[in-house]
Protein backbone atom coordinates (compact mmCIF):
# COMPACT_ATOMS: atom_id res chain seq x y z
CA UNK A 1 0.00 0.00 0.00
CA UNK A 2 1.03 3.53 -0.35
CA UNK A 3 1.33 6.28 2.46
CA UNK A 4 -2.00 7.48 1.78
CA UNK A 5 -3.43 4.60 3.24
CA UNK A 6 -1.32 4.00 6.38
CA UNK A 7 -4.34 5.28 8.63
CA UNK A 8 -2.80 8.40 9.17
CA UNK A 9 -4.52 11.72 8.14
CA UNK A 10 -2.82 13.77 4.85
CA UNK A 11 -3.91 16.95 2.85
CA UNK A 12 -5.00 17.69 -0.36
CA UNK A 13 -2.73 19.60 -3.57
CA UNK A 14 -1.45 22.84 -2.39
CA UNK A 15 -2.96 24.40 -5.19
CA UNK A 16 -6.13 23.19 -3.75
CA UNK A 17 -7.38 26.54 -2.43
CA UNK A 18 -6.94 28.01 -6.07
CA UNK A 19 -8.70 25.54 -7.79
CA UNK A 20 -11.86 25.84 -5.66
CA UNK A 21 -11.73 28.89 -5.70
CA UNK A 22 -9.72 30.09 -8.56
CA UNK A 23 -12.72 30.90 -10.58
CA UNK A 24 -13.79 33.66 -8.06
CA UNK A 25 -10.54 35.25 -8.37
CA UNK A 26 -10.30 35.04 -12.08
CA UNK A 27 -13.72 36.81 -12.32
CA UNK A 28 -12.79 39.44 -9.58
CA UNK A 29 -9.41 40.32 -11.79
CA UNK A 30 -11.96 40.29 -15.25
CA UNK A 31 -14.06 42.65 -13.38
CA UNK A 32 -11.49 45.36 -12.26
CA UNK A 33 -9.47 44.97 -15.62
CA UNK A 34 -12.74 44.97 -17.93
CA UNK A 35 -13.91 48.22 -15.67
CA UNK A 36 -10.36 49.59 -16.41
CA UNK A 37 -10.20 48.90 -20.31
CA UNK A 38 -10.81 52.65 -20.84
CA UNK A 39 -7.54 53.99 -18.10
CA UNK A 40 -5.40 51.59 -20.13
CA UNK A 41 -6.84 52.28 -23.59
CA UNK A 42 -5.97 55.97 -22.90
CA UNK A 43 -2.52 55.31 -21.38
CA UNK A 44 -1.39 53.47 -24.73
CA UNK A 45 -3.01 55.34 -27.29
CA UNK A 46 -4.77 58.41 -25.96
CA UNK A 47 -8.24 57.64 -26.50
CA UNK A 48 -10.68 60.01 -25.11
CA UNK A 49 -12.45 59.21 -21.88
CA UNK A 50 -15.39 57.40 -21.74
CA UNK A 51 -18.17 58.05 -19.31
CA UNK A 52 -19.81 55.51 -17.26
CA UNK A 53 -16.68 53.50 -15.83
CA UNK A 54 -16.30 53.08 -11.73
CA UNK A 55 -12.71 52.35 -11.96
CA UNK A 56 -12.53 55.84 -14.28
CA UNK A 57 -15.13 58.07 -12.04
CA UNK A 58 -12.57 56.63 -8.85
CA UNK A 59 -9.45 57.70 -10.83
CA UNK A 60 -10.81 61.13 -11.31
CA UNK A 61 -11.90 61.52 -7.74
CA UNK A 62 -8.23 60.53 -6.31
CA UNK A 63 -9.98 57.54 -4.63
CA UNK A 64 -8.17 54.96 -6.75
CA UNK A 65 -5.88 54.08 -4.07
CA UNK A 66 -8.39 53.42 -1.35
CA UNK A 67 -10.31 51.43 -4.00
CA UNK A 68 -7.12 49.06 -4.77
CA UNK A 69 -6.51 48.61 -0.83
CA UNK A 70 -10.36 47.48 -0.50
CA UNK A 71 -9.25 45.24 -4.21
CA UNK A 72 -6.40 44.04 -2.73
CA UNK A 73 -7.49 43.37 1.39
CA UNK A 74 -10.78 41.43 -0.37
CA UNK A 75 -8.28 39.26 -2.52
CA UNK A 76 -5.77 38.50 0.35
CA UNK A 77 -9.37 38.15 2.71
CA UNK A 78 -10.01 35.40 0.11
CA UNK A 79 -6.81 33.58 0.15
CA UNK A 80 -6.71 33.27 4.02
CA UNK A 81 -9.78 31.66 3.54
CA UNK A 82 -9.06 29.06 1.15
CA UNK A 83 -5.72 28.49 2.80
CA UNK A 84 -7.27 28.13 5.99
CA UNK A 85 -10.50 25.37 4.16
CA UNK A 86 -7.43 23.75 3.06
CA UNK A 87 -5.39 23.21 6.18
CA UNK A 88 -8.41 21.97 7.66
CA UNK A 89 -9.47 19.51 4.92
CA UNK A 90 -7.95 15.90 5.82
CA UNK A 91 -8.74 12.54 4.87
CA UNK A 92 -7.19 9.27 5.75
CA UNK A 93 -7.99 6.03 5.00
CA UNK A 94 -8.18 2.69 6.98
CA UNK A 95 -8.29 -1.10 6.32
CA UNK A 96 -12.16 -0.60 6.53
CA UNK A 97 -13.11 2.80 6.20
CA UNK A 98 -11.97 6.29 4.47
CA UNK A 99 -12.82 9.48 6.57
CA UNK A 100 -13.06 12.94 5.32
CA UNK A 101 -13.14 15.52 7.57
CA UNK A 102 -13.51 19.77 6.79
CA UNK A 103 -14.79 22.96 7.31
CA UNK A 104 -13.52 25.95 9.56
CA UNK A 105 -16.77 27.15 11.38
CA UNK A 106 -18.60 24.18 10.46
CA UNK A 107 -17.21 20.94 10.53
CA UNK A 108 -17.97 18.06 8.43
CA UNK A 109 -16.75 14.53 9.10
CA UNK A 110 -17.48 12.29 6.85
CA UNK A 111 -17.06 8.04 7.03
CA UNK A 112 -17.53 6.02 4.14
CA UNK A 113 -16.97 2.13 4.77
CA UNK A 114 -15.35 0.18 1.84
CA UNK A 115 -17.41 -2.82 1.87
CA UNK A 116 -20.56 -0.33 0.88
CA UNK A 117 -18.22 1.33 -1.94
CA UNK A 118 -20.43 1.59 -5.36
CA UNK A 119 -17.50 3.03 -7.18
CA UNK A 120 -14.53 5.19 -7.43
CA UNK A 121 -14.51 8.37 -10.21
CA UNK A 122 -11.61 10.05 -10.94
CA UNK A 123 -12.32 13.38 -12.74
CA UNK A 124 -9.63 16.36 -14.38
CA UNK A 125 -11.42 19.52 -14.99
CA UNK A 126 -9.27 21.06 -17.44
CA UNK A 127 -8.40 24.33 -14.93
CA UNK A 128 -7.38 21.28 -12.69
CA UNK A 129 -5.28 19.51 -15.29
CA UNK A 130 -2.72 22.32 -15.69
CA UNK A 131 -1.74 22.20 -12.40
CA UNK A 132 -1.66 18.46 -12.34
CA UNK A 133 -4.02 17.86 -10.11
CA UNK A 134 -7.71 15.25 -10.34
CA UNK A 135 -10.81 14.84 -8.17
CA UNK A 136 -11.28 11.52 -6.25
CA UNK A 137 -15.17 10.66 -6.08
CA UNK A 138 -15.68 7.58 -3.58
CA UNK A 139 -19.53 6.66 -4.12
CA UNK A 140 -21.30 4.77 -1.32
CA UNK A 141 -24.57 3.45 -0.89
CA UNK A 142 -26.92 6.24 0.19
CA UNK A 143 -28.58 9.95 -0.47
CA UNK A 144 -25.74 12.70 -0.61
CA UNK A 145 -23.36 9.85 0.83
CA UNK A 146 -20.10 10.56 -1.74
CA UNK A 147 -17.12 11.54 -0.34
CA UNK A 148 -15.21 13.33 -2.17
CA UNK A 149 -11.55 14.28 -2.73
CA UNK A 150 -10.85 17.38 -4.49
CA UNK A 151 -8.36 17.82 -5.10
CA UNK A 152 -5.21 15.53 -5.19
CA UNK A 153 -2.16 14.76 -7.56
CA UNK A 154 -2.82 13.24 -10.64
CA UNK A 155 -0.62 10.14 -9.92
CA UNK A 156 -1.62 10.18 -6.07
CA UNK A 157 -5.37 9.70 -7.12
CA UNK A 158 -4.54 7.00 -9.22
CA UNK A 159 -2.32 4.67 -6.41
CA UNK A 160 -5.09 5.83 -3.46
CA UNK A 161 -8.09 4.66 -6.20
CA UNK A 162 -6.03 1.51 -6.83
CA UNK A 163 -5.42 0.88 -2.75
CA UNK A 164 -9.31 1.68 -1.74
CA UNK A 165 -10.66 -0.80 -4.40
CA UNK A 166 -7.64 -3.60 -3.11
CA UNK A 167 -8.89 -3.17 0.40
CA UNK A 168 -12.80 -3.01 -0.36
CA UNK A 169 -12.24 -6.46 -2.43
CA UNK A 170 -10.97 -8.34 0.76
CA UNK A 171 -7.04 -8.08 0.78
CA UNK A 172 -5.02 -7.47 2.94
CA UNK A 173 -1.06 -6.89 3.25
CA UNK A 174 -0.58 -10.01 5.58
CA UNK A 175 -2.96 -12.10 3.35
CA UNK A 176 -0.75 -11.31 0.55
CA UNK A 177 2.02 -12.64 3.16
CA UNK A 178 4.06 -9.96 2.13
CA UNK A 179 5.00 -6.29 2.91
CA UNK A 180 2.57 -3.45 2.89
CA UNK A 181 3.20 -3.14 -0.70
CA UNK A 182 2.20 -6.93 -1.25
CA UNK A 183 -0.55 -7.34 -4.18
CA UNK A 184 -0.24 -3.89 -5.33
CA UNK A 185 0.52 -3.21 -8.86
CA UNK A 186 3.11 -0.80 -9.22
CA UNK A 187 2.44 2.30 -10.77
CA UNK A 188 5.19 4.06 -12.85
CA UNK A 189 6.31 7.39 -11.44
CA UNK A 190 6.09 10.46 -13.83
CA UNK A 191 9.27 12.39 -14.64
CA UNK A 192 10.38 15.00 -12.60
CA UNK A 193 9.85 18.29 -13.20
CA UNK A 194 13.43 18.64 -13.02
CA UNK A 195 14.44 16.48 -15.63
CA UNK A 196 11.58 16.87 -18.01
CA UNK A 197 10.68 20.66 -17.58
CA UNK A 198 6.99 21.59 -16.01
CA UNK A 199 5.28 22.49 -19.26
CA UNK A 200 6.14 19.48 -20.80
CA UNK A 201 5.34 17.45 -18.21
CA UNK A 202 1.74 19.09 -18.35
CA UNK A 203 1.49 18.36 -22.08
CA UNK A 204 2.26 15.01 -21.78
CA UNK A 205 -0.36 14.51 -19.13
CA UNK A 206 -2.98 16.41 -21.16
CA UNK A 207 -2.14 14.65 -24.26
CA UNK A 208 -2.38 11.01 -22.50
CA UNK A 209 -5.44 8.65 -22.66
CA UNK A 210 -7.54 8.73 -19.87
CA UNK A 211 -6.94 4.98 -19.14
CA UNK A 212 -4.09 3.00 -19.25
CA UNK A 213 -3.86 1.10 -22.15
CA UNK A 214 -2.15 -1.61 -20.54
CA UNK A 215 -4.34 -1.94 -17.56
CA UNK A 216 -6.95 -3.90 -19.45
CA UNK A 217 -7.23 -6.55 -22.07
CA UNK A 218 -7.47 -4.72 -25.67
CA UNK A 219 -9.76 -7.31 -26.33
CA UNK A 220 -12.19 -6.01 -23.71
CA UNK A 221 -11.61 -2.53 -24.49
CA UNK A 222 -15.08 -0.88 -26.53
CA UNK A 223 -14.63 2.86 -27.76
CA UNK A 224 -16.79 4.95 -30.01
CA UNK A 225 -16.02 6.84 -33.45
CA UNK A 226 -16.36 10.56 -33.12
CA UNK A 227 -18.20 10.71 -36.52
CA UNK A 228 -21.02 7.69 -35.23
CA UNK A 229 -21.61 10.42 -31.83
CA UNK A 230 -22.34 13.25 -33.99
CA UNK A 231 -24.60 11.16 -35.94
CA UNK A 232 -26.25 9.64 -32.63
CA UNK A 233 -27.09 12.98 -31.53
CA UNK A 234 -28.60 14.59 -34.32
CA UNK A 235 -30.65 11.84 -34.86
CA UNK A 236 -31.80 12.42 -31.22
CA UNK A 237 -35.44 13.55 -29.20
CA UNK A 238 -33.82 16.66 -28.78
CA UNK A 239 -33.31 17.76 -32.39
CA UNK A 240 -37.18 16.57 -33.05
CA UNK A 241 -38.09 19.09 -30.52
CA UNK A 242 -35.87 20.99 -31.33
CA UNK A 243 -37.22 21.43 -35.08
CA UNK A 244 -40.91 21.31 -33.71
CA UNK A 245 -40.03 24.41 -31.75
CA UNK A 246 -38.01 26.17 -34.59
CA UNK A 247 -41.25 25.28 -37.26
CA UNK A 248 -43.56 26.80 -34.44
CA UNK A 249 -41.23 30.15 -34.49
CA UNK A 250 -41.14 30.51 -38.03
CA UNK A 251 -44.74 30.00 -38.58
CA UNK A 252 -45.50 32.11 -36.05
CA UNK A 253 -42.92 34.86 -37.36
CA UNK A 254 -44.50 34.66 -40.71
CA UNK A 255 -47.84 35.71 -39.49
CA UNK A 256 -46.81 38.57 -38.59
CA UNK A 257 -45.44 37.89 -34.85
CA UNK A 258 -41.60 38.51 -35.78
CA UNK A 259 -40.85 39.76 -32.05
CA UNK A 260 -41.10 35.72 -31.16
CA UNK A 261 -38.58 35.23 -34.20
CA UNK A 262 -36.07 37.94 -32.86
CA UNK A 263 -36.54 37.22 -28.97
CA UNK A 264 -36.29 32.88 -29.11
CA UNK A 265 -34.59 32.22 -32.39
CA UNK A 266 -30.91 33.22 -31.59
CA UNK A 267 -31.29 32.17 -27.37
CA UNK A 268 -32.82 28.62 -29.23
CA UNK A 269 -29.89 28.40 -31.42
CA UNK A 270 -27.11 29.40 -28.86
CA UNK A 271 -28.80 26.97 -25.99
CA UNK A 272 -29.23 23.87 -28.94
CA UNK A 273 -25.43 24.69 -29.58
CA UNK A 274 -24.34 24.58 -26.14
CA UNK A 275 -26.40 21.17 -25.57
CA UNK A 276 -24.85 19.88 -28.66
CA UNK A 277 -21.09 20.67 -27.47
CA UNK A 278 -21.53 19.66 -23.96
CA UNK A 279 -22.59 16.12 -24.74
CA UNK A 280 -20.01 15.59 -27.49
CA UNK A 281 -16.92 17.07 -25.37
CA UNK A 282 -18.51 14.48 -22.29
CA UNK A 283 -18.66 11.70 -24.60
CA UNK A 284 -15.76 12.36 -26.52
CA UNK A 285 -13.17 9.59 -26.16
CA UNK A 286 -15.26 7.23 -24.80
CA UNK A 287 -13.92 4.00 -23.61
CA UNK A 288 -15.05 0.86 -21.63
CA UNK A 289 -12.82 -2.02 -20.51
CA UNK A 290 -12.60 -4.51 -18.04
CA UNK A 291 -9.50 -4.01 -15.14
CA UNK A 292 -8.89 -6.22 -12.03
CA UNK A 293 -11.23 -4.53 -9.88
CA UNK A 294 -14.19 -3.93 -12.12
CA UNK A 295 -15.28 -2.38 -14.98
CA UNK A 296 -13.69 0.62 -15.83
CA UNK A 297 -15.59 3.63 -18.19
CA UNK A 298 -13.47 6.71 -19.20
CA UNK A 299 -14.80 9.80 -21.26
CA UNK A 300 -13.83 13.63 -21.53
CA UNK A 301 -11.99 15.23 -24.34
CA UNK A 302 -11.06 18.93 -21.93
CA UNK A 303 -12.36 17.61 -18.64
CA UNK A 304 -12.03 14.33 -18.49
CA UNK A 305 -13.53 11.45 -16.36
CA UNK A 306 -12.73 7.92 -15.36
CA UNK A 307 -14.95 5.72 -13.17
CA UNK A 308 -14.46 2.28 -12.17
CA UNK A 309 -17.69 -0.13 -10.88
CA UNK A 310 -16.51 -2.94 -8.58
CA UNK A 311 -18.27 -5.96 -9.35
CA UNK A 312 -21.27 -6.59 -8.05
CA UNK A 313 -22.44 -2.81 -8.27
CA UNK A 314 -24.94 -3.13 -11.28
CA UNK A 315 -28.26 -3.16 -9.93
CA UNK A 316 -29.88 -3.01 -13.71
CA UNK A 317 -29.23 -2.67 -17.10
CA UNK A 318 -31.17 -1.37 -19.99
CA UNK A 319 -30.23 -1.29 -23.51
CA UNK A 320 -32.40 0.86 -25.65
CA UNK A 321 -33.21 2.04 -29.06
CA UNK A 322 -34.69 5.04 -29.93
CA UNK A 323 -36.92 5.28 -33.62
CA UNK A 324 -34.41 7.31 -35.73
CA UNK A 325 -31.67 5.09 -34.61
CA UNK A 326 -33.21 1.66 -35.56
CA UNK A 327 -32.23 2.74 -39.60
CA UNK A 328 -28.61 2.18 -37.87
CA UNK A 329 -29.20 -0.10 -35.80
CA UNK A 330 -27.79 1.33 -33.10
CA UNK A 331 -28.36 0.65 -29.38
CA UNK A 332 -27.75 2.40 -25.60
CA UNK A 333 -26.96 1.10 -22.58
CA UNK A 334 -27.74 2.39 -19.23
CA UNK A 335 -27.84 1.15 -15.76
CA UNK A 336 -29.10 1.62 -12.05
CA UNK A 337 -26.19 1.81 -9.78
CA UNK A 338 -26.49 3.23 -5.93
CA UNK A 339 -25.38 6.20 -4.96
CA UNK A 340 -25.55 7.49 -8.64
CA UNK A 341 -29.04 8.96 -8.33
CA UNK A 342 -28.95 12.14 -6.61
CA UNK A 343 -25.56 13.35 -8.35
CA UNK A 344 -25.06 16.04 -10.64
CA UNK A 345 -23.12 13.83 -13.13
CA UNK A 346 -25.53 10.92 -12.71
CA UNK A 347 -26.14 10.96 -16.20
CA UNK A 348 -22.29 10.43 -16.74
CA UNK A 349 -22.13 7.82 -14.36
CA UNK A 350 -25.37 5.91 -15.52
CA UNK A 351 -24.31 5.67 -19.12
CA UNK A 352 -22.29 2.72 -20.03
CA UNK A 353 -22.78 2.87 -23.85
CA UNK A 354 -23.60 6.20 -25.22
CA UNK A 355 -24.31 4.59 -29.07
CA UNK A 356 -23.11 1.51 -30.60
CA UNK A 357 -23.41 -1.72 -32.73
CA UNK A 358 -25.19 -4.97 -31.51
CA UNK A 359 -21.81 -6.43 -31.57
CA UNK A 360 -20.82 -3.58 -28.85
CA UNK A 361 -23.90 -3.86 -26.66
CA UNK A 362 -22.78 -7.89 -26.56
CA UNK A 363 -19.29 -6.87 -25.62
CA UNK A 364 -20.44 -4.11 -23.08
CA UNK A 365 -22.86 -6.54 -21.33
CA UNK A 366 -20.11 -9.06 -21.23
CA UNK A 367 -18.15 -6.77 -18.76
CA UNK A 368 -21.07 -5.78 -16.82
CA UNK A 369 -22.52 -9.44 -16.64
CA UNK A 370 -19.67 -12.27 -17.09
CA UNK A 371 -22.51 -14.99 -17.09
CA UNK A 372 -24.02 -13.83 -20.24
CA UNK A 373 -21.08 -14.46 -21.50
CA UNK A 374 -22.69 -18.02 -23.36
CA UNK A 375 -24.52 -18.91 -26.43
CA UNK A 376 -27.64 -19.24 -24.71
CA UNK A 377 -27.91 -15.40 -23.07
CA UNK A 378 -26.10 -13.92 -25.82
CA UNK A 379 -29.32 -15.40 -28.04
CA UNK A 380 -31.86 -14.04 -25.05
CA UNK A 381 -30.31 -10.58 -25.40
CA UNK A 382 -30.42 -10.04 -29.03
CA UNK A 383 -34.14 -11.44 -28.94
CA UNK A 384 -35.13 -9.20 -26.53
CA UNK A 385 -33.47 -6.28 -28.49
CA UNK A 386 -34.58 -7.00 -32.18
CA UNK A 387 -37.40 -10.03 -31.84
CA UNK A 388 -40.94 -8.92 -32.99
CA UNK A 389 -42.14 -11.66 -30.55
CA UNK A 390 -41.18 -15.56 -28.65
CA UNK A 391 -37.74 -16.29 -29.18
CA UNK A 392 -36.96 -17.53 -25.74
CA UNK A 393 -39.21 -14.31 -24.36
CA UNK A 394 -43.29 -15.36 -22.62
CA UNK A 395 -44.82 -12.35 -24.46
CA UNK A 396 -48.06 -11.22 -23.46
CA UNK A 397 -51.39 -12.77 -24.72
CA UNK A 398 -53.57 -11.39 -27.83
CA UNK A 399 -55.98 -9.58 -25.44
CA UNK A 400 -53.38 -6.73 -24.35
CA UNK A 401 -54.09 -4.99 -27.08
CA UNK A 402 -56.39 -2.77 -25.93
CA UNK A 403 -53.76 -1.69 -23.21
CA UNK A 404 -50.66 -1.78 -25.57
CA UNK A 405 -52.21 -2.01 -29.09
CA UNK A 406 -48.77 -0.89 -30.59
CA UNK A 407 -46.48 -3.60 -28.61
CA UNK A 408 -48.04 -5.96 -26.50
CA UNK A 409 -46.31 -9.04 -29.06
CA UNK A 410 -43.06 -7.83 -28.10
CA UNK A 411 -44.03 -7.10 -24.59
CA UNK A 412 -42.86 -10.09 -22.34
CA UNK A 413 -40.03 -11.56 -19.95
CA UNK A 414 -37.66 -14.54 -20.12
CA UNK A 415 -35.75 -15.64 -17.08
CA UNK A 416 -31.98 -16.76 -17.87
CA UNK A 417 -29.10 -18.24 -14.78
CA UNK A 418 -29.65 -15.24 -11.82
CA UNK A 419 -31.28 -12.62 -14.00
CA UNK A 420 -34.59 -11.55 -15.16
CA UNK A 421 -35.29 -9.97 -18.91
CA UNK A 422 -38.02 -7.82 -19.62
CA UNK A 423 -38.33 -6.30 -23.06
CA UNK A 424 -40.83 -3.56 -24.44
CA UNK A 425 -41.49 -1.13 -26.58
CA UNK A 426 -42.56 -0.22 -29.91
CA UNK A 427 -41.56 3.51 -30.93
CA UNK A 428 -38.42 3.27 -27.93
CA UNK A 429 -37.33 -0.25 -27.82
CA UNK A 430 -36.54 -1.73 -24.29
CA UNK A 431 -34.74 -4.21 -23.00
CA UNK A 432 -33.84 -4.78 -19.35
CA UNK A 433 -31.43 -7.06 -17.35
CA UNK A 434 -31.74 -7.36 -13.50
CA UNK A 435 -29.39 -9.66 -11.73
CA UNK A 436 -31.49 -11.18 -9.18
CA UNK A 437 -29.63 -10.66 -6.19
CA UNK A 438 -29.60 -6.99 -6.47
CA UNK A 439 -33.69 -7.32 -6.66
CA UNK A 440 -34.86 -4.88 -3.81
CA UNK A 441 -38.69 -5.93 -4.22
CA UNK A 442 -41.45 -7.47 -6.24
CA UNK A 443 -44.90 -6.55 -7.50
CA UNK A 444 -47.30 -7.58 -8.87
CA UNK A 445 -50.99 -5.80 -9.42
CA UNK A 446 -54.02 -6.33 -11.02
CA UNK A 447 -56.41 -3.50 -11.35
CA UNK A 448 -60.13 -3.57 -12.18
CA UNK A 449 -59.79 -3.04 -16.33
CA UNK A 450 -56.69 -6.19 -16.04
CA UNK A 451 -59.09 -7.57 -13.80
CA UNK A 452 -61.45 -7.86 -16.72
CA UNK A 453 -58.41 -8.54 -19.38
CA UNK A 454 -56.63 -11.47 -17.13
CA UNK A 455 -53.57 -9.57 -16.99
CA UNK A 456 -51.58 -8.52 -14.73
CA UNK A 457 -48.37 -5.82 -14.28
CA UNK A 458 -45.11 -7.35 -13.20
CA UNK A 459 -42.47 -5.13 -11.78
CA UNK A 460 -39.07 -5.62 -10.17
CA UNK A 461 -37.59 -2.83 -8.33
CA UNK A 462 -33.43 -1.78 -7.88
CA UNK A 463 -32.12 1.11 -6.47
CA UNK A 464 -33.33 4.74 -8.49
CA UNK A 465 -31.84 5.26 -11.74
CA UNK A 466 -32.61 5.47 -15.21
CA UNK A 467 -33.97 2.14 -15.92
CA UNK A 468 -37.66 0.99 -15.20
CA UNK A 469 -37.75 -2.73 -15.01
CA UNK A 470 -41.33 -3.62 -15.29
CA UNK A 471 -44.15 -5.13 -18.28
CA UNK A 472 -47.12 -3.77 -17.32
CA UNK A 473 -49.46 -6.59 -19.60
CA UNK A 474 -48.88 -10.29 -18.50
CA UNK A 475 -50.81 -12.57 -18.48
CA UNK A 476 -52.57 -13.60 -15.02
CA UNK A 477 -51.67 -16.70 -14.32
CA UNK A 478 -48.02 -16.93 -15.96
CA UNK A 479 -47.54 -13.84 -14.10
CA UNK A 480 -48.20 -14.76 -10.68
CA UNK A 481 -46.29 -18.22 -11.52
CA UNK A 482 -43.34 -15.91 -12.12
CA UNK A 483 -44.23 -13.90 -9.40
CA UNK A 484 -43.89 -16.65 -6.86
CA UNK A 485 -40.97 -18.13 -9.08
CA UNK A 486 -38.57 -15.01 -8.55
CA UNK A 487 -39.43 -14.45 -4.93
CA UNK A 488 -37.87 -17.99 -3.97
CA UNK A 489 -34.92 -17.41 -6.55
CA UNK A 490 -34.12 -13.71 -5.34
CA UNK A 491 -33.93 -15.12 -1.59
CA UNK A 492 -31.49 -17.95 -2.85
CA UNK A 493 -28.83 -15.32 -5.00
CA UNK A 494 -29.04 -13.02 -2.18
CA UNK A 495 -28.20 -15.40 0.21
CA UNK A 496 -25.30 -16.84 -2.26
CA UNK A 497 -23.76 -13.93 -2.99
CA UNK A 498 -20.05 -12.81 -1.81
CA UNK A 499 -19.14 -10.14 -4.38
CA UNK A 500 -19.03 -7.57 -1.81
CA UNK A 501 -15.68 -8.81 -0.79
CA UNK A 502 -15.05 -9.92 -4.42
CA UNK A 503 -11.12 -10.70 -4.20
CA UNK A 504 -11.64 -12.95 -0.90
CA UNK A 505 -14.16 -15.63 -2.93
CA UNK A 506 -17.16 -14.13 -4.97
CA UNK A 507 -17.51 -12.33 -8.45
CA UNK A 508 -14.67 -12.47 -10.97
CA UNK A 509 -12.35 -9.66 -11.99
CA UNK A 510 -13.60 -7.33 -14.29
CA UNK A 511 -17.14 -7.57 -13.71
CA UNK A 512 -19.45 -4.85 -13.27
CA UNK A 513 -22.31 -7.38 -11.75
CA UNK A 514 -23.25 -11.36 -11.41
CA UNK A 515 -26.73 -12.99 -12.82
CA UNK A 516 -26.33 -15.35 -10.26
CA UNK A 517 -25.29 -12.69 -7.58
CA UNK A 518 -23.58 -9.40 -6.91
CA UNK A 519 -22.40 -6.93 -4.01
CA UNK A 520 -24.64 -6.46 -0.90
CA UNK A 521 -25.27 -2.42 -1.79
CA UNK A 522 -25.79 -2.08 2.30
CA UNK A 523 -22.59 -3.87 3.19
CA UNK A 524 -22.70 -7.92 3.93
CA UNK A 525 -24.93 -9.34 6.51
CA UNK A 526 -23.25 -10.49 9.44
CA UNK A 527 -25.58 -13.62 10.18
CA UNK A 528 -25.09 -15.11 7.08
CA UNK A 529 -29.22 -14.65 6.50
CA UNK A 530 -30.57 -13.15 3.03
CA UNK A 531 -31.85 -9.87 3.09
CA UNK A 532 -35.36 -9.56 1.67
CA UNK A 533 -36.80 -6.75 3.10
CA UNK A 534 -34.15 -3.76 2.67
CA UNK A 535 -33.14 -3.95 5.75
CA UNK A 536 -30.62 -5.61 7.75
CA UNK A 537 -31.00 -8.84 9.59
CA UNK A 538 -27.75 -9.62 11.80
CA UNK A 539 -29.13 -13.06 12.98
CA UNK A 540 -32.09 -13.73 10.34
CA UNK A 541 -33.02 -15.81 7.48
CA UNK A 542 -35.33 -14.38 4.96
CA UNK A 543 -38.36 -12.34 5.71
CA UNK A 544 -40.75 -11.38 3.48
CA UNK A 545 -43.80 -9.06 3.61
CA UNK A 546 -46.50 -7.68 1.46
CA UNK A 547 -45.21 -4.43 -0.46
CA UNK A 548 -46.85 -0.93 -1.44
CA UNK A 549 -50.62 -1.77 -2.97
CA UNK A 550 -51.26 1.27 -5.88
CA UNK A 551 -54.08 -0.91 -7.32
CA UNK A 552 -56.74 -3.16 -5.95
CA UNK A 553 -55.48 -7.34 -5.74
CA UNK A 554 -52.01 -6.40 -5.29
CA UNK A 555 -49.66 -8.72 -3.61
CA UNK A 556 -46.02 -7.64 -3.30
CA UNK A 557 -42.46 -9.40 -1.61
CA UNK A 558 -39.90 -7.21 -0.94
CA UNK A 559 -36.58 -8.47 -1.70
Amino acid sequence: MTALTDGEWHRLHPATPLLRGGIILVAILGFVLANFRERLVDWVFGAPDLPGDPLQTAYERGQIGILSLIVVGGLVLGIVIFYASWRTHSFRVGDDVVEVRSGILFRTHRRARLDRIQGIAISRPLFARLFGAAKLDISVAGQDAKVQLAYLRGGDADRLRQDVLMLASGVRATDAGGPATAGVVPVAPSESPASAGIVGQRVRELLAPERDPGLAPPESVVSIHPLRLIASLVLSSFTVGLLVVGAFIIVTSLLGRREFFLILILPGVLGALGYYANRFTKSLRYSIAATPDGVRIGYGLLSTSNDTLPPGRIHAIEVSQPLLWRPANWWMIRINRAGAAGEGSAQASTTMLPVGTVEQVRKVLGLLLPGFANEEARALVLAGMTARSGSGFTDAPARAWPLRPFSWWRTGFAEAPGAVLLRSGFVRRHLSVIPLARVQSLRISQGPVRRVLGLVELGVHTVAGPVRASIDVADGAVGAAAFERWTHEVVLAEAADRSHRWASGGAAPGSGAHPGGGADPGGAHPGGGAQVDGGAHPGGGPQTHGGAHPEPGVAGSNA
